[in-house]
């Protein structure tokens, strides 16, 4: 799930951050992808309208150099 997408549908970062149980400064912490967990409470919170899928969250991440 991407965090604009999320903000879109919520409206501001506010709105975002009380729909998946954080303070507003995490959402702003977030990189461009939501956290897995909060992905999965902001699917429910939507209704559906926002997809959470694990194949997103699967995909490895480049090792730091």
């Amino acid at each position: 799930m991407l965090k604009k997408d999320a903000i879109q549908y919520f409206g501001t970062k506010s709105a975002l951050a009380k729909a998946a149980g954080v303070k507003p400064p995490s959402v702003s912490a977030w990189g461009d992808l939501v956290p897995e967990k909060r992905a999965v409470r902001l699917e429910k919170a939507s209704n559906g309208e926002l997809h959470y899928d694990p194949i997103d969250y699967d995909k490895p991440i480049a090792p730091a150099q």
